[in-house]
């Protein structure tokens, strides 16, 4: 036996590459970290070199270490579905790139500890994230990719009136506004203005940090139910695990309209919108009324909306997020 950063494997496979194998055996013995098919392919080549030169020696097109960790990168993908019949606690989350990861803890498990207030793993000792952690994230690749002015709504500012559940699933985590007239000339824009045409687009965001098969029919009905009144509402996350989540997801979406979209947490600007919500023509006012007498955040969104129409611009510095070209 011998130990490579902290990982034990036997050395009896020869020049025989059992990728799988390998796989499996690194994921375990890094247990809750996750790695892309490239971090687990350089692992792979720099810790095998023999198997893996045979294997670039037996091969017609690979002619560079390149093309040989690129064809594990490859490999690895193929045959995840194999690899997680034979291994089922080696999860993969969707998304782009997906990441493996090797846990013994059950989808439900993973979802209470998320929701945990603690900063560090006890197993990794890697600090965790929570979701509001998402919220300045999100609002910084909202400002810099889609051009949204972003607010955040703390369901802490509400009056409760309704009683203790009265406003369960009620209030979205973000919203935002689209000033479609930012690049329009001042006189179109004056003209538009007197006659109500729309300027603006709104938007709604429930944002949770994980979603897998333990809630990912009660995330995406929670977006349904506090985002049914803007022109497009989004659920948010930073992972989507599961093998068929994104299945569930795609036709959640198509019946119901809501959007998928996910969070890089590392780099805002490499999130991804996986499937675009549905746009609404009308604002549901009846429901922004609700929202905005229960709560204070979502009167002040409403109140800076008001005030875009009628002075023609939007205020900076009334929102948490805000695109620099504008």
């Amino acid at each position: 036996m011998y130990s490579i950063d902290g990982v034990n494997e036997k050395r009896t496979m020869g020049t025989k590459l059992n990728l799988s194998q390998c796989t499996a055996a690194f994921l375990k013995d890094h247990a809750e970290v996750k790695y892309t098919a490239r971090e687990i392919a350089q692992w792979i080549f720099e810790h095998y070199p023999e198997a893996c030169a045979a294997k670039k020696e037996a091969s017609k097109v690979l002619h560079t270490d390149a093309d040989l960790i690129q064809q594990l990168v490859a490999e690895i993908s193929g045959q995840r579905p194999h690899m997680q019949r034979r291994h089922p606690n080696i999860k993969v989350t969707e998304g782009k790139p997906r990441r493996y990861y090797y846990s013994d803890k059950s989808d439900e498990t993973e979802i209470a500890e998320a929701e945990m207030p603690v900063t560090t793993d006890p197993v990794s000792g890697l600090t965790k994230w929570h979701e509001a952690d998402l919220y300045p994230l999100l609002s910084q690749y909202l400002a810099q990719e889609l051009a949204l002015y972003s607010r955040r709504i703390d369901e802490k500012t509400s009056s409760n009136r309704q009683g203790s559940r009265g406003n369960h699933w009620l209030h979205p985590d973000i919203v935002a506004l689209e000033n479609l007239s930012a690049d329009w000339d001042r006189e179109v824009s004056d003209c538009v203005q007197v006659y109500s045409i729309q300027k603006t687009k709104l938007w709604s965001f429930e944002v949770k940090l994980k979603i897998n098969t333990a809630n990912v029919r009660e995330c995406f009905f929670q977006a349904v139910s506090n985002s049914s009144w803007a022109n497009l509402g989004y659920l948010v996350a930073s992972e989507f695990n599961g093998r068929n989540i994104m299945k569930e997801l795609r036709m959640l979406a198509t019946a119901h309209g809501i959007g998928i979209m996910q969070l890089d947490m590392n780099n805002p600007a490499e999130s991804q919108i996986l499937l675009p919500a549905r746009e609404r023509d009308e604002i549901d006012w009846d429901m922004v009324n609700r929202l905005a007498t229960e709560n204070k955040d979502f009167m002040a969104y409403v109140v800076s909306i008001r005030k875009f129409y009628q002075t023609g611009g939007v205020n900076r510095h009334e929102w948490d997020g805000v695109p620099y070209t504008q």
